[in-house]
């Protein structure tokens, strides 16, 4: 990924794009927890997606001359998880969450950044529909209006 906007609001975009796939990697360490039998694989894809994501996103930033965000040791969830249906609504709030980061970072670069920033929004947006079972107009723009 390499951009060419100005380079600390595209940094600034990838830093909260990665801290928002860290946040995923560990979120979907819950749903895995607790999602139906029948929808593990689904969750490992997710998971496996979102480390591969993490992982670009670092090399983006250590390239725009950033040191790349740490995970932290734990986050708060937005809700209780406490049931396989909590399990799938968390998925979903976890998917918003990474469109929306992108979509950011989508606004803030150009060139193969926001190639790639745009190929990560649409992906995350993708799971976020078959979690929830309904898609909105602009993925990760609607806690925003």
């Amino acid at each position: 990924m390499s951009g060419t906007g100005g380079t600390g609001t595209v940094l600034a975009a990838a830093q909260a794009a990665l801290a928002a796939e860290h946040a995923a990697v560990y979120g979907y360490g819950v749903v895995g927890g607790q999602v139906a039998a029948s929808r593990e694989a689904q969750a490992r894809q997710a998971y496996d997606a979102h480390r591969a994501g993490r992982d670009a996103l670092s090399r983006t930033v250590t390239g725009l001359g950033g040191r790349p965000v740490a995970a932290a040791a734990g986050y708060e969830l937005p809700f209780v998880v406490a049931d396989a249906a909590d399990a799938v609504r968390l998925a979903a709030y976890l998917e918003n969450r990474v469109a929306g980061a992108y979509g950011d970072l989508v606004r803030a670069a150009s060139g193969g950044t926001r190639r790639d920033a745009a190929a990560g929004m649409r992906a995350a947006a993708v799971r976020a529909v078959r979690w929830s079972g309904g898609s909105v107009a602009f993925p990760g723009l609607a806690e925003r209006l």
